[in-house]
């Protein structure tokens, strides 16, 4: 651990992986029956720009339907949450989402920032700082699926910790590793804490398959970003034209899956070891899992969270879930 000086910044904790986990995670996904590699990789400095740029798609609802419902419950959200509360934010990304959040919220007494891409991480909490002048703003580079401790630098004495988690993010990881998540995330929230979560919702399949494959292709491009991070950062020897992005509703499961499909038969190498691929055979890069109302509640229940109010837009395709620590 790390502690970084980051002028306008009140802290700056950095546990950024190495890119030595970015070698050994791929060294072993890929050698798996079913070949895979983490989304959390999506998210180098390049990655994250591509990621803001499928946010303002026209097939992809997600963002722009969370925000405005964030922005239409916003006084709820008020009356629901204490005044001088911290505010952790799992993932921030840009800071569209957590100005909605401010916005709303009564006084809020501080902000944490958890994110694995350090440039988009400083980026936000700046922006943040300097249009929020009275708020304490700190970060943590990590990844955020692992277990966090309470950082020493930031305030402890304020009973309410709001944890927020927007995006639908838990949805890429299976209900297994999204219980272990939430256990966690009440973990450190502790017991006078709260959650702030949102959840994407099952629905029609047309509109789940066109939000993954845009016509513009940014999201054909983040996936195969992936693969020129490979090249960059760990040297390996393949052709990234040999790759197409595959993404479709598996139904049956529940969740939109990610794939980079090869196009031929072919070897690669990474960390100087060879992997034979054959013509169709695919890298699985993400799932993004799909709940309704009453999935997710029981879900969070068996975490230690109990929901207290949720919201939906007029067309069903989003939800925000607002949750207290039991």
């Amino acid at each position: 651990m790390s502690e970084e000086k980051i002028e306008g910044i009140d802290y700056f904790v950095d546990l950024q992986p190495e890119t030595d986990d970015f070698l050994s995670t791929v060294l072993d996904g890929l050698s798996q029956s079913q070949k895979t590699i983490p989304p959390k990789f999506f998210y180098d400095a390049i990655g994250s720009k591509i990621f803001d740029k499928i946010c303002e798609a026209p097939e992809y609802y997600v963002t722009r339907t969370e925000i405005a419902l964030m922005k239409e419950i916003g006084e709820e959200i008020n009356s629901l949450v204490e005044p001088k509360s911290i505010v952790v934010e799992y993932g921030c990304g840009s800071s569209l989402k957590i100005r909605a959040l401010l916005s709303a919220l009564p006084d809020p007494a501080e902000y944490l920032a958890i994110d694995i891409s350090k440039s988009h991480l400083i980026l936000t909490i700046k922006e943040i700082a300097a249009d929020y002048p009275n708020l304490r703003v700190g970060a943590i580079c990590a990844d955020f699926s692992d277990a966090l401790d309470w950082p020493e630098q930031a305030r402890s004495e304020h009973d309410q910790r709001l944890a927020f988690f927007p995006g639908s993010t838990i949805g890429n990881q299976t209900p297994k590793e999204a219980l272990e998540f939430l256990t966690r995330m009440r973990h450190m929230v502790g017991d006078q804490g709260s959650l702030l979560i949102g959840v994407d919702l099952k629905k029609n399949t047309e509109v789940l398959n066109s939000a993954y494959n845009d016509a513009a292709g940014y999201t054909a491009e983040f996936n195969l970003n992936l693969l020129q991070r490979m090249k960059k950062e760990l040297d390996a020897e393949l052709d990234i034209s040999n790759f197409e992005h595959d993404a479709f509703y598996n139904e049956e499961l529940g969740r939109i899956e990610m794939h980079l499909i090869s196009q031929l038969d072919q070897t690669i190498q990474v960390g100087g070891q060879n992997f034979e691929f054959k013509k169709g055979e695919t890298i699985h890069t993400e799932n993004s899992y799909k709940y309704s109302i009453e999935e997710f509640s029981e879900l969070a229940q068996k975490s230690g969270f109990a929901p207290v109010k949720a919201w939906t837009d007029a067309d069903n395709l989003f939800s925000i879930h607002y949750m207290s620590a039991v």
